[in-house]
C-alpha cells in the first residue's frame, strides 16, 4: 500500500491561562461573565498555532492568499452573524470595554471566549449552552429564522402555503417574517445592487406582491396602515430570502475580492483561477453549480480552498439551512499523488455495503491531502476532513472532493490529548492499539464513507429534506460506519497491514467516547453515543470495571448490522423511523457511560482547542 507521510509543520502550543494577561481583575457590567466563571474554560482551553511552510507558493499566489484571506474575514463575520443575531454587536461592545478596563484579565478571557465559541454562547465543561455576553439565550435554528419563530409556525404557515415551501426550505434562504420594514429592506437591496436583481428574476415581483397584498404603496415609506400590516402579519408569514440578498454588501465584497485573486494566480495556476471566478459569480446567483463543477473537476497547483456555505449542523430547528465557511490549504502534492493512486476500486466497495439498492459511483474521487493556513466560519475549530458538495444532484454530476487537514489530523499535541483520553477508557492490555495512522485513515474513509451508500429516500427526496434535523446524526453515523466496514476489504486488497486495521478499529472505539453526556442538538455526539451503546449491546464492546474491552473478532459482523439498520433507516425516508432508531440508542447511563466520562475528564488536560494561524499573523 501507499504510504504517507506528513510532515513539516509548525505547532505552538501556548499555556491556556496566559490569556488572562491582567494580574487583576476589575468588576464587568451586569451579563458579562466575571473572572471566576471565564477562568475554569480558558484553564481546559489548547491554543494551537498553525504554521505550515508555504515556502513553494509563487508570487502571484502570495498576492491572491492576501485576497482569500479577506475573504475568509467576510465569511467569519457573517457565520457569527448566522448563530446569533447580536454576536457583532456584542463583540464591539467587548472590545470596547476591554480596552476601557486596560485589556483586564477579565476581558481578556471574555475575548479568548468568543473567539473560541465563534460567538457570545459558550459551551461549558457540563456540555451545555451559556451566555457569557449580555445576549439572548441561544435558539433553535439560530439567527435563520427570525426572532420567536418556532418550528410550529413555519409548519403551519407552509402547510397553507405549500407553493413557499421550496424557498423557505432551501438551503441557503434566509427566513424573515413577512411585514413592510423587511420588504423594503429587500427591495432597496434590489435598487442598490441591479446585478442581483438580474440574477434574481421574479423576486422584486414577489416583494412587490407582497407589498401590495398589505395596501402599502411599493415606494412608500412606513406608515401607521404599515405597522398595522405587520402587527398583523408578524406571526403568521414568512418568506426567503437568498443569501446573496440577505447578506449583499459583504458577498457583493468577497465577490470583488474572489475575482482579484484570480487574476493574481491566472498565469500560475489557470484552473484555479477559473474556480475562483466561479464561486464568486455562485455567491451572487445562490446557485452553486458552477463552482462545485470548477471545484471538485479541477486540477490544481499549490493552493485550494473551500468558499462557500454548505453544512447545516448548527441548524437545529430543521437541519436545512447551511452556514459560511471558508477554509485556505496549501496542498502536500506528494502525498495527495500517491493518495489518489492508492484509492482504487471504489464500486467494489459500495457494491459490498449491506444494502440492496446499490448506485454507480464515480471511481475517481478527488482526494488532497493539505495543510490548512486558514480556516474561518464553520470550518474553524480543528476541523480535520471534508468532503463536498452535499447536494445530490451536484455529487452525482461531478462528484464530490475529499479534503484532508494533514496539519491538524497528525498534529502531535492534538494526538496526545486523544492518546490521554484512550487510556482513560480502555483496558490496560488494548491500550497499545491505538496510533495516529489509525485516526488518519479513519477519518478518510469516513469521509468517503459519505459518498458511498444511500443517497436518496427509496421514492427519490434528498435525505436532508426527509429526514430534517435527523439527517446530520444517521449520515454522520453511516459515514463512521462505512469506514469501519470496509476495513476488512481494504485489508484484503493489502491497503491496510494487520496493526493498521487494528488501529482504525481502535479509532473506531476512541470515536465514540463521550466526556458528558450529549445534548439531542449535538449530531456528531449523538451518533458516538448510538454506537457506543449497539456495540456494547451486541458484544463488540464489553465493561470491565469501569474500563472498556474491544471485542475485535466480532468487529465486522457488528458493525455491518449496525450499518444494514442505519442504511435502511435512512432509505425509508421517515422521521417517525428515525426518531424511533436515535431514541432507542441515545440513552446515557450514569452507572456506565458516566463512569467511563468521569474517568476521560480526570485524564484530560484540556478540553477545548483554540486555533491560530501564522497566515493572519497570529
Amino acid at each position: 500500500m501507499a504510504k504517507l507521510i506528513v510532515i513539516g509543520f509548525c505547532v505552538v502550543l501556548l499555556a491556556a491561562a496566559a490569556m488572562s494577561i491582567s494580574p487583576s481583575s476589575i468588576d464587568l457590567p451586569s451579563g458579562y461573565w466575571s473572572l471566576e466563571q471565564s477562568r475554569p474554560i480558558i484553564e481546559k482551553t489548547q491554543t494551537i498555532r498553525l504554521a505550515p511552510d508555504v515556502s513553494q507558493l509563487t508570487a502571484g499566489e502570495r498576492r491572491a492568499v492576501d485576497q482569500l484571506l479577506e475573504v475568509g474575514a467576510i465569511f467569519q463575520r457573517l457565520y457569527e452573524l448566522q448563530r446569533h443575531s447580536q454576536a457583532l454587536s456584542a463583540f464591539q461592545s467587548l472590545t470596547q470595554l476591554d480596552r476601557q478596563s486596560g485589556s483586564s484579565a477579565a476581558t481578556q478571557n471574555l475575548l479568548a471566549l468568543y473567539r473560541l465559541n465563534q460567538g457570545p454562547i459558550a459551551t461549558t465543561l457540563d456540555n451545555k449552552r451559556a451566555p457569557f455576553l449580555p445576549v439572548d439565550p441561544v435558539t433553535p435554528g439560530k439567527n435563520m429564522y427570525g426572532p420567536g419563530t418556532t418550528k410550529q409556525l413555519i409548519e403551519s404557515y407552509l402547510a397553507a402555503h405549500p407553493e413557499d415551501r421550496d424557498s423557505i426550505m432551501n438551503a441557503r434562504t434566509l427566513v424573515r417574517r413577512i411585514n413592510p420594514i423587511n420588504l423594503r429592506q429587500d427591495e432597496e437591496t434590489l435598487r442598490k445592487y441591479p446585478v442581483l436583481d438580474t440574477l434574481h428574476p421574479g423576486f422584486r415581483r414577489k416583494l412587490e406582491a407582497l407589498l401590495a397584498a398589505s395596501g402599502t404603496p411599493v415606494r412608500a415609506h412606513a406608515d401607521a396602515k404599515a405597522d398595522r400590516f405587520q402587527r398583523a402579519t408578524q406571526s403568521i408569514g414568512f418568506y426567503g430570502v437568498p443569501y446573496s440578498i440577505a447578506y449583499a454588501d459583504d458577498l457583493i465584497k468577497a465577490h470583488s475580492l474572489l475575482n482579484d485573486a484570480a487574476d493574481a494566480l491566472q498565469s500560475d495556476d489557470e484552473e484555479f483561477a477559473g474556480y475562483l471566478r466561479n464561486r464568486s459569480r455562485d455567491l451572487l446567483s445562490n446557485d452553486y453549480e458552477s463552482g462545485d463543477a470548477a471545484w471538485v473537476t479541477g486540477h490544481f497547483k499549490h493552493l485550494n480552498a473551500q468558499i462557500g456555505s454548505y453544512e447545516t449542523y448548527d441548524d437545529e430547528l430543521f437541519g436545512v439551512k447551511t452556514f459560511f465557511a471558508f477554509s485556505l490549504l496549501s496542498t502536500r502534492q506528494q502525498e495527495t499523488t500517491a493518495l489518489r493512486q492508492a484509492m482504487k476500486g471504489m464500486q467494489a466497495l459500495e457494491d459490498s455495503l449491506p444494502y440492496d439498492h446499490h448506485k454507480r459511483i464515480r471511481e475517481d474521487i478527488p482526494v488532497g491531502v493539505y495543510d490548512v493556513m486558514a480556516d474561518f466560519g464553520q470550518a474553524r475549530g480543528g476541523n480535520t476532513a471534508t468532503i463536498l458538495p452535499n447536494e445530490s444532484l451536484l455529487a452525482r454530476r461531478y462528484g464530490r472532493t475529499i479534503l484532508l487537514r494533514a496539519n491538524i489530523m497528525r498534529e502531535p499535541n492534538i494526538f496526545e490529548g486523544t492518546q490521554r483520553t484512550w487510556e482513560a477508557a480502555i483496558v490496560a492490555d488494548q491500550k497499545s492499539d491505538l496510533t495516529a495512522d489509525g485516526n488518519f485513515y479513519r477519518t478518510l474513509w469516513h469521509e468517503v464513507g459519505h459518498y458511498l451508500g444511500v443517497d436518496r429516500t427509496r421514492d427519490g427526496r434528498d435525505l436532508d429534506d426527509a429526514l430534517q434535523d435527523d439527517a446530520n446524526t444517521l449520515e454522520e453515523m453511516k459515514a463512521d460506519l462505512v469506514s469501519l466496514f470496509v476495513a476488512e476489504a481494504l485489508l484484503r486488497q493489502g491497503y491496510y497491514t494487520p496493526e493498521q486495521i487494528r488501529s482504525v478499529y481502535a479509532s473506531g472505539i476512541l470515536r465514540v467516547l463521550q466526556n458528558n453526556k450529549p445534548r439531542r442538538d449535538q449530531p456528531y455526539n449523538t451518533m458516538q453515543l448510538m454506537q457506543w451503546n449497539y456495540f456494547l449491546e451486541h458484544g463488540l464492546l464489553s465493561f470491565e470495571a469501569g474500563r472498556l474491552r474491544i471485542h475485535y473478532d466480532k468487529y465486522h459482523d457488528v458493525v455491518g448490522r449496525m450499518l444494514r439498520q442505519t442504511l435502511a433507516v435512512q432509505y425509508d425516508g421517515a422521521r417517525s423511523g428515525a426518531e424511533a432508531f436515535i431514541d432507542q440508542y441515545a440513552k446515557w447511563d450514569d452507572n456506565l457511560h458516566g463512569v467511563v466520562a468521569q474517568n476521560i475528564r480526570a485524564q484530560q488536560r484540556y478540553r477545548f482547542r483554540l486555533f491560530k494561524y501564522a497566515a493572519l499573523g497570529e
